[in-house]
């Protein structure tokens, strides 16, 4: 299958290329960046979301920045900042394009544009490096024939290209396993419905989608040999932040014996928090969750909880496979 660009930098129009992925399954459309506050509004409404192509997309947004000087780059940095709390990857891509900045003090005009865009198509092409290297590790952890359980989607649209979690998944079938996979819908925004499935059935993959709710029954009535998940933040205890529903499914693995993997690469790591306490939890607007079908809305006299993200901790985390390696329990990144 021709391969889905999520993030695309366009060389001839001096623009940003953004799958728009609040039309899939249904359509695929793009969205066209021109200016940093178009690239903010499409990571905060989720045209574009996954942490690392979160990251990639707002590296670009800073090199649209670059014509209005050294200030408007700045200003830039500060409004991308802004935009999710929770994702780590967002503020290292953030960080190292403002080391450029910084490295160069009298850099002005073209030359600025030049070097900020060369450092944010390093951090895409480093995200894809390290994805396959991920990939490859990850596949070990999987048996010749494997039946694998994810939750949300941590695949090629969500990342630079292959992906974090299905991204093991595509090396292992690479690789010559046979895997099939069991995709939570992930409410209330239906990424593993909406996104994973659609990923995995456009690549081939034997795919079954499953209610959220449902995952403590597959894992007690059927064959599962792995829950394989993406992260948004990683502590140095190994605490992982993803989104919200993966602390429920660790726990579950954990009493039906199921390894519990994380994959992610090492710009998600946040090696400044010691543990998962410290990982801000965003929190999204009510409306998300007030629809239900038939046009039908949940009062407004009731009060809604909408937290995007958990955190799972280190101890029902089989390991964590990571570009520079699988790492297994005690965690002590540093």
């Amino acid at each position: 299958m021709r391969t889905i660009d999520s993030v695309e930098w366009i060389e001839a129009d001096g623009a940003l290329r953004l799958l728009d992925q609040r039309a899939l399954p249904g359509r695929e459309a793009y969205v066209v960046c021109r200016t940093v506050e178009d690239v903010a509004l499409a990571i905060e409404n989720m045209t574009v979301r996954g942490a690392p192509a979160i990251g990639i997309a707002a590296a670009y947004g800073v090199v649209l920045a670059a014509a209005g000087g050294r200030g408007a780059v700045r200003e830039a940095l500060e409004r991308l900042a802004r935009t999710r709390p929770t994702a780590v990857n967002l503020f290292e891509a953030l960080n190292r394009m403002r080391a450029i900045l910084e490295a160069e003090p009298s850099l002005e005009g073209e030359g600025l544009a030049g070097l900020l865009l060369d450092g944010a198509l390093r951090i895409h092409e480093a995200d894809v490096e390290a994805n396959r290297r991920m990939g490859a590790y990850g596949a070990e952890l999987l048996p010749r024939t494997a039946v694998v359980l994810t939750h949300c989607n941590a695949g090629a649209i969500a990342t630079g290209g292959h992906g974090t979690a299905l991204g093991v998944l595509r090396s292992a079938r690479e690789a010559g396993k046979t895997v099939r996979v069991y995709a939570d819908e992930t409410r209330p925004l239906l990424q593993g419905a909406r996104l994973t499935v659609w990923e995995l059935a456009r690549d081939g993959f034997d795919v079954t989608l499953i209610a959220d709710g449902m995952a403590g029954a597959l894992m007690r009535t059927k064959r599962v040999d792995a829950v394989i998940v993406g992260a948004d933040r990683i502590a140095a205890n190994g605490d992982t932040a993803n989104k919200i529903g993966t602390y429920a499914l660790a726990v579950l693995a954990a009493a039906h014996g199921v390894p519990f993997y994380v994959a992610a690469p090492w710009s998600t790591f946040d090696l400044t928090l010691a543990d998962g306490s410290g990982i801000p939890i965003e929190e999204r607007s009510d409306e998300e969750m007030r629809g239900l079908p038939n046009g039908q809305r949940v009062p407004e006299t009731v009060r809604v909880w909408n937290p995007a993200f958990d955190v799972t901790p280190a101890r029902y985390i089989s390991a964590i496979v990571t570009e520079r390696g699988v790492f297994r329990p005690p965690y002590m990144f540093s």
